[in-house]
Parts: structure tokens; C-alpha cells; sequence
């Protein structure tokens, strides 16, 4: 590996160089945090310090809080963002999922004032709120998704023969089977955004917003990035499962990004 290389655009390089490299710049991060001044930034070693204040205040019983609603909440917003989606294949409902994927420009403002007297609090209503802030940004990359389908492979499925409602199975939902997981990842990652203001504002069963907002308000700068390291990595851990499975359920997606980045450089 030459760094005349490295730094050559759209060069080939292996995964032993890119996690060379990789270290290389968290070494760097981690030297430049080590050495920010001015009140604002801790240091690494206060941040790792203030996991013993954490623990004592119950990081692990809110970190479980956080990822059960977490999950809970993907698991509603992927639910019903299929269902309308793939239910667009009928022209009656087409109007549904381009309403429902306009809905992610509203905010919690004014929708949260609804939703607190539907659910009355709890963690049903974290779980409500969080699937209403995926949900919309979830269906719009979908029928993204789905409008990106080559006219062809509905063709060539009608030419076996098939009925439209096996096209819809084979082309809309199988053919895109790996593309949903895709964007569960991605909703995935933003529900972690999202969680810990919803947690902010619906304060009962804990949560790790709840204790991020409580060192907030008290200054604790050793305390809040202590708890951003932990949501980061807790993030990073949960997108290397989801990634995971979509190479288990779908090993045909590696091929076609290497096939793909194989014909880009011819």
C-alpha cells in the first residue's frame, strides 16, 4: 500500500488497507479530542470516567428501556410501511402512501398533543411517536424503491405466464426484498435521532434520553458524552445486526454490488 495510491480517485483497495486506514483516522480523532481545550469538550479519560456515575444511576436498566422501545417501534413503522406500499399496487390506494410519505415534514409540535391523548403516556405512546416519525420518511423511500423497478422484469414475469398478483410477489416484494432491508437500516439509525427526544418528552419507563436530558440539565459534559459514546455504539452494533441479516436472508445483494462496482471500472 502507497499513499500515491491511496489518494488516487477511484482506485481499488483491499479491506485489510481501509481498516488500516480507518484506525489510522480514529487515532487521529481520538489525539485531536484528547487535546481540545476551552470547557466545552471533556477529555477521553473524563468521558470513560463518568461511566461509574452513569452505572450508578442505572445506565444499563435505561439503555434496555431505550432499545426495547426502539425495536418496538421498528418493528410497528417497517409493518405498516410495507403494508401501505405494496397495498399501492392497487390504484385505490396509491393516494394513501404518497399521503403517508408526505407525513414526515410534519414534527412532534403540534401531532404529539394528539397522540398523548390517544395513548395517555407510557411507553406506548414513545413507541406511537417514534413509529410516527419513521414511518413517513420509511414510505417514501419505498415507493422510491418500488417506482425504480425496471419495466422489463414486469414483462419478462407476465411472459412465464403469470398471474398479477404472482407478479406483484415475484417483481414488487421478493425483487425488492434486499432494498427493504436497506432502508430498515436506514430508518433504523434515525429512530436512535429520534428516540431520545421522544424519550425527552414522554419521561415515564426511563429511557436513555431521559438520563441524557438529566445531565444536560445539570452541565455534566463528562456525563453527556459518555452517553453519546454509548448511543453511538449501540447504534453501530445494531446496523452491523441488521447488515448481518441481510446477507443471511439475502446473499444475492453482495453479488450485485460487486458486479456493479466491476462494471463501473471497466
Amino acid at each position: 500500500m502507497t499513499l500515491s495510491r491511496i489518494f488516487q480517485p477511484n482506485r481499488r483497495v483491499s479491506r485489510l488497507e481501509l481498516c488500516a486506514w480507518g484506525g489510522a483516522w480514529l487515532a487521529l480523532l481520538i489525539f485531536a479530542w484528547s487535546l481540545a481545550r476551552g470547557g466545552v469538550l471533556p477529555t477521553p479519560l473524563e468521558a470513560l470516567s463518568a461511566f461509574r456515575l452513569l452505572f450508578e444511576q442505572g445506565l444499563l436498566r435505561h439503555l434496555a428501556s431505550s432499545l426495547y422501545t426502539s425495536l418496538l417501534a421498528l418493528a410497528w413503522s417497517t409493518a405498516l410501511s410495507t403494508a401501505i406500499c405494496y397495498g399501492a399496487v392497487l390504484p385505490a390506494l396509491r393516494p394513501v402512501a404518497s399521503l403517508v410519505g408526505n407525513l414526515r415534514f410534519w414534527g412532534f409540535a403540534g401531532v404529539g398533543i394528539a397522540f398523548t391523548l390517544w395513548f395517555h403516556g407510557g411507553r406506548e405512546l414513545k413507541v406511537a411517536l417514534l413509529s410516527f416519525g419513521m414511518t413517513g420518511f420509511f414510505v417514501a423511500s419505498l415507493q422510491d424503491e418500488l417506482a425504480a423497478i425496471p419495466k422489463d422484469r414486469y414483462d419478462y414475469a407476465r411472459s412465464l405466464g403469470m398471474s398479477e398478483w404472482r407478479v406483484t410477489w415475484q417483481v414488487v416484494i421478493l425483487g425488492t426484498f434486499d432494498k427493504l432491508l436497506d432502508i430498515v437500516r436506514q430508518n433504523a439509525a434515525m429512530g436512535w435521532m429520534l428516540l431520545t427526544m421522544v424519550e425527552t418528552l414522554v419521561r415515564s419507563d426511563g429511557g436513555i434520553g431521559v438520563l441524557l436530558a438529566n445531565q444536560s440539565k445539570h452541565l455534566q459534559l463528562a456525563s453527556i458524552a459518555a452517553l453519546q459514546l454509548v448511543i453511538f455504539a449501540l447504534g453501530l452494533l445494531q446496523d452491523l445486526g441488521l447488515f448481518c441479516l441481510k446477507r443471511l436472508l439475502c446473499p444475492w445483494s453482495a453479488l450485485k454490488v460487486e458486479e456493479a462496482s466491476h462494471d463501473h471500472q471497466l
